[in-house]
């Protein structure tokens, strides 16, 4: 389950594109935050993506991904050419692939390897699903979950959206502000599609006679949509980042995208208050109905001049700092080991887990001090950022602004685990954590 959301120019405050995903998934799948050169290939190399090898181009770009520790594509990223791509899972009635093919995360580092905007990253989707499919078991645990999936795509220009169920697909250029949630979204009003998409919904029943075809309502799962609460969580996105006109006071700027992706939709919120998945920023809470939680965070800030990404490198944006990082020579942070399935102190992501957890056993007591913390240090990067659009200073180095948020992890890390649980959660909710603490070998908290 996760959050996609872009605002272009008529919906930003200053005439940028914004763009911002929560990635959520298993609590134990570590992600890993990371930048990979792009390189040159010989003729007929082949590339080997999660589960299928196919030919590789003759030169990648240079992408920084967020992926999941196992797989080779990535849950959402950027490239040098100021392309940056988000998908989701959408659950539909064609078919799903559980063999060996491309996953929804192999089609996006695929697209940000090859593409350079954002309409190219739709054309390079829709070659490699007409070539290759799209399948593969996509959870890390759950080796049932396979879907299909969405993509929401920007440069500093242009965004689309491009929806798929099977091999069939509709895409549409984004004007002002568009969000994707597990979800289709789209109806009739697409820009591209494949030929065989109306005709297929005709024969198969699901478009009755002298109706308007729709491809969400053609081509939806009902079930898994609607329980999965996407409407929910992209309305809430949207509402933040489009309000309707009659509401809108402010248009969206970039406080106020990181502010999207750590919506509870509630003040006062505790985790271990709800049933669903109807968060954006998103806590696991028992292996039924609420077994995903954000894994990792990213947002772009892309304008004719500069382009800046900010990314939380850790779960719980809640609980993280956003950092900047930008494709220049002291853009990205120092490398680290990629995490793996089990706590490990020299990992980022495992590092603040410990934090993350500790503030979920008390989370109405710990949290409000932390969040005043974070805003105070987050506010130390923003602020030169913003200056940085009119020229006035330059921004902190990347390496600086992650040695002092994890510097600032560590001290809220040695506070809260060494105070007293003032109002803990439910003893379910607890022993669910207990469980996922014990598989992933987590020192106690």
């Amino acid at each position: 389950m996760c959050d996609t959301f872009v605002a272009l120019r008529p919906a930003t405050a200053d005439g940028s594109v914004i763009f911002g995903k929560n990635s959520d998934r298993e609590p134990n799948e570590a992600m890993a935050l990371e930048f990979i050169a792009g390189r040159s290939y010989a003729a007929h190399s082949r590339v080997k993506c999660t589960y299928v090898e196919i030919p590789q181009v003759r030169r990648t770009l240079d992408v920084l991904l967020c992926r999941p520790f196992w797989m080779w594509g990535a849950e959402m990223g950027a490239n040098q050419k100021g392309l940056v791509i988000g998908n989701e899972a959408v659950f539909t009635r064609m078919p799903v692939n559980r063999g060996q093919a491309l996953t929804g995360m192999d089609l996006l580092r695929l697209a940000l390897e090859r593409a350079g905007s954002a309409e190219d990253a739709v054309e390079t989707i829709v070659g490699l699903l007409a070539d290759h499919g799209q399948g593969g078991l996509c959870g890390y645990t759950d080796r049932r979950m396979a879907y299909h999936n969405s993509f929401l795509m920007a440069d500093p220009c242009d965004a689309w959206v491009l929806e798929t169920a099977g091999d069939l697909w509709a895409a549409k250029r984004i004007t002002d502000a568009w969000a994707i949630s597990n979800r289709l979204t789209l109806d009739d009003g697409f820009d591209r599609s494949h030929p065989r998409l109306i005709d297929t919904a005709r024969k198969k029943g699901w478009l009755k006679p002298n109706r308007t075809f729709s491809f969400k309502a053609c081509y939806s799962d009902w079930f898994n949509t609607t329980f999965s609460f996407a409407a929910t969580r992209q309305e809430g996105c949207l509402r933040i980042a489009a309000p309707p006109q009659a509401m809108q006071t402010e248009r969206l700027d970039l406080p106020g995208a990181l502010n999207i992706l750590r919506n509870h939709d509630a003040s006062g919120y505790l985790p271990a208050s709800h049933l669903f998945m109807d968060r954006v920023c998103m806590h696991a809470a028992n292996s039924i109905s609420r077994g995903f939680q954000t894994t990792g965070s990213l947002v772009a800030h892309l304008t004719a001049t500069t382009r800046t990404y900010w990314a939380t490198g850790t779960a719980a944006p809640c609980t993280s700092i956003f950092k900047p990082l930008r494709f220049d020579a002291h853009g990205m942070p120092e490398p680290e080991p990629p995490p793996g399935a089990v706590y490990d102190e020299g990992c980022r992501w495992w590092r603040h887990e410990r934090l993350h957890r500790s503030i979920l056993m008390d989370y109405g007591g710990r949290m409000p001090a932390f969040a005043e913390a974070r805003d105070a240090l987050e506010g130390s990067f923003l602020d030169p950022f913003v200056s940085l659009a009119g020229g006035k200073k330059k921004m902190a180095p990347c390496r600086e602004t992650f040695d002092r948020a994890d510097e600032l992890t560590r001290t809220w890390t040695a506070s809260t685990t060494d105070t007293p649980v003032k109002d803990p959660p439910g003893w379910a909710y607890r022993r669910y954590w207990r469980s996922l603490n014990t598989k992933a070998r987590m020192p106690d908290s």
